[in-house]
């Protein structure tokens, strides 16, 4: 895998909001996968890669933030709306 390369902060509240609030996520990666997801946490690891974790129809997955592209929620009144956030 490649190095890790950290999610800018301002980007990162986003996540933080949709984990808050449990948002239904449409989730686009950067190798170009797509999947929709209800957020529940990011967590740190030992070795600092970030990753947000999520529940999908097949249970619980986790996804390091420098894999995610975009992130738009489902849910109607949502805070935000599509975001990038893939690391130029």
């Amino acid at each position: 895998m490649r190095i890790y390369k950290p999610l800018d902060c301002d980007l990162h509240d986003y996540l933080e909001i949709a984990c808050l609030y449990g948002y239904a996520l449409d989730i686009e990666l950067t190798d170009g996968q797509r999947l929709t997801a209800r957020a529940i946490t990011t967590r740190t690891s030992p070795t600092r890669e970030e990753f947000l974790e999520v529940e999908t129809a097949d249970g619980r997955l986790e996804i390091r933030l420098d894999q995610l592209l975009a992130i738009t929620p489902q849910d109607k009144n949502a805070r935000f709306g599509r975001v990038v956030l893939a690391n130029g």
